[in-house]
């Protein structure tokens, strides 16, 4: 979560295990049905499998904001502004460029993921336990932050141990992850869910366009379909495993549900409670409170919290562990730990990968398999590996999405989803990389083949006859098979050549016609339909007589000769009754 806003009510000794129990006891006070949306309680809160502390979660489970929606249902007519109190109208603010990116991500989203179902709603229920919708819209025309909004540093100082993964790109510092922007996303999450949503050529975290396009689909990945309730807490939980942080959300949820207008940007409110119980965030510059052992990079100078820090304590997170007890002034050192099983991987090997190759179209009959190991060989089990589809393609995984995180086995494998391939033909890198872990990643080549056929065939037996100067009466259709199977999408083209042995095109006899009815007698750009089958255009026929051929070949050499007859129409000989002897 980023530093604290400027306006910060002062709870002085209070814990954030006392004001998690608020949370819960107030949103349960708020909405007598809360409990009705299939949520887990707080008895069965292990999270699924999926869902783990600092891997693939956005925000590295940083802290949020806590402040509750008004118990007022809101006004969706604004009312005299925003104020510290908030009254319903004006907590259902949300500064105007915020709101259109979130509405914006929503368009995105129901068009290229409709199974997902989500609602700008969501998003900005996140936006504004994450950030207070940006800090009240304190964006630029473009939608990027006025200055960059931070979240403390995570050392593993009661907060999680996310060691950096960007070199200080995004946040800053060179030593440890911290959340970034308006919808704080980690640097090693922002690496592979990062989206350009204003179509500036970049994808930004700094930017609320690209932040919440990228928390769309973030939201919606694993094919999760939100309006589901138990696909969308997951969803939520995987944004930052707390089951305060899903209540808190799913409380801003309905409410923003009930209504929501826009103000200018700038003025959103901006809220007062931290889960962290307003412990001080790390600068991210150097100073006299940076953390023994950083060496964070010189970056944007995030904006400085308004008010002091508290005093000093050890207040409990929601998702366990304290917040740091030192005062601010003095240097933190993490704790010594054992090593995790991600620590001692020093490289990634192929496990076994075999060739790579599809079909346009196709799913890959082959799957990826990386080993981590040790330094000497030995395989580490446990860890997390991440699967990411690079470059400029269509290719993904089965669930649509390009990339993939699995852990390994006992024998140190990881196998990745199987791949489907695209329309777009080539060569397609999928990466394999250890999360959490700086290690050099581990490339495969995949490659991906044009559509094909091995068999066309004719679907009717008609003779294909007319006369010279006439059009045929029958159209020619053929059907395109792959090992049995209907080939569709199959390039084709159809000639009408010299001779069996010169495949070449005539220059007389049948012909097609172009769009502006000029003979032509080869056609390109030919595909199949998605029952394999091609109908050709009307063929005309010249005052040449004779017998011709028109060759159908396909993508993968299916061929097909087909035999057209121009032959002059048959006149009847008289009959007795009509000689002159008669």
């Amino acid at each position: 979560m980023a530093a604290q806003f400027g306006r910060r009510l002062r709870k002085g000794a209070a814990t954030t295990a006392v004001a998690a129990v608020a949370v819960a006891a107030l949103s349960a006070s708020q909405a007598p049905g809360v409990n009705d949306h299939g949520r887990q309680t707080a008895a069965d809160a292990t999270p699924s499998p999926d869902v783990s502390a600092s891997d693939d979660s956005a925000t590295g489970n940083s802290p949020y904001y806590t402040d509750l929606p008004p118990l007022k249902s809101p006004n969706p007519s604004p009312s005299t502004g925003p104020g510290p109190g908030g009254t319903g109208a004006t907590e259902s603010g949300i500064p105007a460029t915020v709101l259109d990116a979130y509405k914006k991500a929503e368009a995105s989203l129901r068009e290229s993921k409709p199974g997902c179902n989500l609602p700008w709603q969501l998003l900005a229920a996140i936006g504004r336990v994450e950030s207070g919708q940006a800090r009240g819209g304190r964006v630029n025309a473009e939608g990027t932050t006025l200055k960059p909004i931070l979240g403390p540093q995570l050392d593993g100082n009661g907060f999680a141990l996310i060691k950096d993964t960007d070199d200080g790109a995004y946040d800053g510092n060179s030593s440890y992850d911290q959340a970034v922007g308006p919808m704080q996303f980690i640097p090693s999450t922002w690496a592979w869910a990062g989206r350009d949503g204003n179509d500036d050529g970049k994808k930004d975290p700094n930017n609320i366009y690209d932040a919440a396009l990228a928390a769309g689909h973030y939201l919606c990945r694993n094919n999760w379909d939100l309006s589901q309730q138990s696909e969308l807490d997951r969803a939520i939980l995987s944004y930052n495993n707390s089951r305060e942080y899903l209540n808190l959300v799913m409380r801003w949820l309905d409410y923003y549900r009930k209504g929501a207008h826009e103000v200018p940007d700038g003025t959103g409110t901006l809220p007062d409670n931290r889960s962290d119980d307003g412990a001080s965030p790390t600068p991210t510059v150097p100073g006299p409170t940076t953390p023994a052992g950083s060496t964070p990079k010189p970056g944007p100078k995030p904006e400085k919290p308004g008010s002091k820090p508290e005093k000093p304590g050890t207040p409990q997170r929601p998702g366990g562990g304290t917040a740091p007890s030192t005062p601010p002034t003095t240097p933190s050192t993490p704790p010594s730990t054992p090593p995790t099983p991600t620590d001692t991987v020093d490289h990634l090997e192929d496990a076994g990968t075999a060739k790579l190759t599809a079909m346009a179209g196709d799913a890959f009959d082959r799957r990826i398999s990386t080993r981590a190991e040790t330094e000497a060989g030995k395989a580490v089990a446990k860890v997390r590996v991440r699967f990411t589809i690079v470059g400029d393609t269509d290719t993904t995984f089965t669930a649509g999405e390009d990339v993939a995180t699995v852990a390994t086995n006992s024998s140190g494998v990881a196998v990745a989803p199987a791949l489907q391939a695209g329309e777009k033909t080539g060569t397609v890198t999928v990466r394999a990389t250890v999360v959490g872990r700086a290690v050099p990643g581990l490339d495969y080549k995949a490659t991906v083949t044009e559509r094909a056929a091995d068999a066309l065939a004719r679907t009717g037996d008609a003779a294909l006859t007319c006369v010279p100067g006439g059009t045929f009466a029958n159209q020619v259709e053929v059907k395109a098979t792959y090992k049995g199977a209907v080939a569709d999408g199959v390039a084709a083209t159809a000639t009408l050549i010299k001779s069996a042995d010169d495949p070449t095109a005539t220059d007389k006899g049948p012909y097609f016609k172009d769009a502006d009815g000029r003979t032509v007698r080869t056609l390109t750009g030919l595909k199949t339909d998605a029952k394999g089958l091609l109908k050709l255009p009307k063929l005309y026929a010249d005052d040449t007589t004779g017998t011709f051929l028109l060759r159908i070949t396909t993508a993968g050499g299916a061929t097909l000769t087909v035999e057209l007859t121009v032959a002059a129409a048959e006149t009847s000989s008289p009959s007795p009754s009509d000689s002159p002897s008669a």
